[in-house]
């Protein structure tokens, strides 16, 4: 059964791996046994996260701005030369904008939609070459993408862009999905509800969470970072080669109960 879990031997990349569900991420996959490699758009706090997790495991620090096209061109040009072969990508970094509606501003869209949906998508284009080259019909390569409960549900955020471009990652997904079974890839998207991460840092006030948020979500908590870090393994181990154009909630509940 630890073999079904099992990731010795996988060469993962994780964007936005420094922190937040991110870093929950990169850690769990090194548990597993992957080399992963991280980024972050600040080169200090990429670096410090790749010292700390490097006492789970090979962990390969890559700063990035993943605001640009050509940023993730660059980035993948790196990871070639540090890591060589790629199992698993996790597009994970993110950008989000919220405000009121009626002052919501026009360039709330340009970056949200390139961070949240070009770049998964050039991140792909890019690495296609290696993740072809590592799946097999039984042991596909993987790609994960992070979407959101607000994509699927309207959650009353004020974060129109982001909402939508999550939304976007979550078809987007799917199309990929049909379109690269061929080559022995899987691409899947994960759905995460509330977490304690900054995105939620105006909901907690460190351990203590709004209980307005708590009645929202059914099981009643927020999750934790083996709730998100056990799906992506799932999804890029054995245990999950034969999951693909999936969209799976870890929300407690919010999409599936609502």
């Amino acid at each position: 059964m630890s073999d079904l879990f099992s990731l010795a031997g996988r060469k993962a990349l994780v964007t936005g791996g420094a922190q937040g569900l991110g870093r929950m991420i990169a850690e769990g996959l090194l548990n597993a046994g992957a080399t992963v490699a991280i980024t972050s758009r600040k080169a200090e706090i990429c670096e410090a996260a790749a010292q700390e997790m490097s006492a789970l495991g090979a962990c390969v620090a890559l700063p990035a701005d993943l605001s640009t096209p050509e940023a993730a061109v660059d980035l993948v040009a790196r990871y070639r030369e540090a890591l060589g072969g790629c199992h698993i990508l996790v597009n994970n970094a993110g950008k989000t904008w919220g405000g009121d509606i009626d002052t919501f501003p026009d360039k709330a869209w340009p970056g949200v939609m390139a961070v949240n949906v070009q770049t998964p998508f050039t991140m792909i284009r890019e690495l296609l070459p290696e993740l072809g080259a590592s799946g097999t019909p039984l042991d596909p390569a993987r790609i994960v993408n992070i979407g959101s409960v607000a994509g699927m549900k309207t959650e009353r955020l004020s974060a129109y862009s982001y909402a939508a471009s999550k939304a976007a990652v979550h078809m987007m997904s799917r199309d990929l999905a049909g379109d690269l079974a061929s080559r022995n890839i899987t691409v899947n998207a994960v759905i995460p509800g509330f977490f304690p991460t900054k995105m939620t840092a105006h909901m907690r006030d460190e351990d203590v969470v709004d209980p307005a948020l708590l009645a929202h979500i059914p099981m009643k908590r927020l999750g934790t970072p083996e709730d998100i870090a056990g799906i992506v393994v799932f999804l890029c181990s054995r245990a999950g080669a034969y999951v693909t154009g999936a969209q799976i909630p870890v929300d407690g509940g919010v999409v599936g109960c609502g």
